[in-house]
């Protein structure tokens, strides 16, 4: 095991994050702390970080230190960005907290910000083709992704903090202001000439479009406060940046979804998303959770493990990564699953489900012991809350939700499970009958393999005339595996309209 630290100075707020990794490509996040330290109000005349900059940054990163120590990691990555890299005394800022705390700070390039929060966002969105704006204080960088590579990428000097101070939007916009600040963000953005890249979606990374989605998530009552991968409608967001034009700031400080501390500041954030969906004619907003501290551990995760920097397939990576974290048996896991497959495509024309289903499939047959971490008894339904609860990325919400119940139902099914959640009225009938099918497949994936021995020697299924046929192969007969799929004889009969029909071979 070891344990990571990244650290980001950025125009508006310094974070840290710890992530122990294990050798197994698990890693799980132990601590996070943000400081809102806005360097980017902090300049002088000249462009020069002021002493109360260095003051503020330096306390801030003693803590950082401190807390690192206490942690034990054993490898810290420490980058600072725009307000940094433009202040005419960056550097010296950098020294100073090498000096002063040990930690070594690089001042990165606006190139490698963009790249990074690439890395972020490609590796846990399931988006071929987009346009990533990481919107920080004192910058936003730009990513044109085509088949999930990066083709394009540019910063500009203009953030969230800076257009603010620049130009004075502390309270309710007035005309004047409004025009100024399309104005100044129109200078930097027609300088761009491929953001008119059309209907693709907009990727926001930072702190601007999560406050975004979460107002989003407060007028439409969402069910989970998951923001990573929350898409939206540009025109529910125009709505939204119109109202808050005609705010306050004390009107803005009391808006749900909206924290006090970035209520000065979500007018100029906004107005340069706007001027994005304008540019690009982009018809979606997806909010990132994930961005450049997310792509230097990639990076580092990519050396360390000997493995691709770009996730093929991120829900099978994301999956992976958890069932190792987690699994108290992953042979046993890996062959249920891999059980469970093999009906869901022997048997697709009996139960009818669609293929995109397959893959949450296999996450959910991965993982349907996981509760075992919290209590062998019911473990099917603490299964799926760690999966609900989980960070699974690659999958929309939705998604997640359905994989949580596969697992939660592998035991039986019980719609007392979702008595509490807000999500069911999204579920119709014919959905649930479905994840009801997917569970029985995990449910026989698991009594093939209930003595957790591995000893069949092959198993195959097909659809016969009189039912569902499942073919064994065993050394002897496998007496407690067949009392098992016994016992989900009348389960199948009901989910799926015929008789489960087993037959032995030796």
């Amino acid at each position: 095991m070891e344990r990571i630290a990244i650290i980001d100075v950025g125009s508006n707020s310094a974070r840290l994050i710890i992530t122990e990794t294990y050798n197994t490509g698990a890693y799980n996040m132990v601590y996070s702390q943000k400081e809102a330290l806005r360097l980017a109000q902090k300049l002088d005349k000249k462009g020069a970080l002021t002493p109360q900059a260095f003051t503020d940054t330096l306390d801030c990163m003693h803590n950082f230190a401190s807390m690192c120590k206490l942690y034990k990691t054993q490898r810290i990555f420490a980058v600072g960005t725009a307000a940094m890299r433009n202040a005419t005394n960056g550097a010296e800022l950098a020294d100073a907290i090498r000096q002063k705390t040990g930690i070594k700070l690089q001042v990165i390039s606006g190139k490698t910000e963009a790249y990074m929060s690439y890395l972020g966002v490609i590796n846990t969105i399931p988006e071929k083709d987009a346009l990533i704006f990481d919107l920080g204080g004192g910058s936003t960088e730009l990513i044109l992704v085509r088949n999930r590579k990066l083709v394009e990428s540019i910063s500009l000097p203009i953030g969230c903090v800076n257009l603010t101070t620049n130009l004075k939007l502390k309270n309710k916009l007035s005309p004047q202001g409004a025009l100024k600040l399309k104005k100044a963000i129109a200078a930097q953005v027609n300088k761009v000439p491929w953001l008119k890249a059309g209907n693709i979606p907009l990727i926001g990374v930072g702190g601007t479009i999560r406050t975004l989605g979460k107002i989003d998530q407060k007028r439409v009552k969402y069910y989970t406060p998951k923001l990573h991968n929350y898409q939206f409608a540009v025109r529910d967001f125009k709505a939204t940046y119109k109202y808050l034009q005609g705010t306050t700031l004390a009107e803005r400080k009391q808006m749900g979804g909206l924290a006090v501390d970035r209520a000065d500041i979500i007018i100029a954030g906004a107005a340069i998303v706007n001027a994005l969906a304008d540019k690009t004619k982009a018809k979606r907003l997806i909010v990132s959770g994930c961005g450049l501290r997310e792509g230097i551990f990639d990076e580092y995760r990519s050396r360390t493990l000997k493995r691709p920097v770009i996730t093929k397939d991120i829900l099978a990576t994301s999956t992976d990564d958890l069932l190792h974290l987690y699994s108290t048996d992953i042979e046993h896991s890996t062959l249920v699953s891999d059980y469970a497959l093999m009906l869901f495509d022997a048997w697709r024309d009996l139960h009818n489900i669609d293929a995109s289903l397959r893959p949450i499939l296999r996450t959910a047959a991965l993982l349907h012991d996981v509760g075992i971490r919290i209590n062998y008894y019911s473990h099917a339904r603490h299964s799926g809350y760690m999966i609900e609860n989980s960070v699974l990325f690659g999958v929309d919400h939705i998604k997640i939700v359905y994989a949580a119940i596969m697992a939660a139902w592998h035991n039986g099914v019980s719609r007392s499970y979702m008595r509490s959640k807000q999500y069911k009225v999204l579920l119709s009938e014919i959905v649930l009958a479905d994840l009801a099918k997917c569970a029985l497949m995990i449910a026989i994936g698991e009594a093939l393999d209930y003595t957790q021995s591995s000893h069949l020697t092959k198993v195959t299924a097909r659809l016969g005339k009189n039912g569902a046929i499942l073919n064994i192969t065993a050394p002897s007969t496998p007496s407690i595996e067949l009392h098992q799929l016994k016992i989900l004889e009348k389960w199948f009969m009901k989910a799926m309209g015929v008789p489960l029909i087993v037959k032995v071979h030796k």
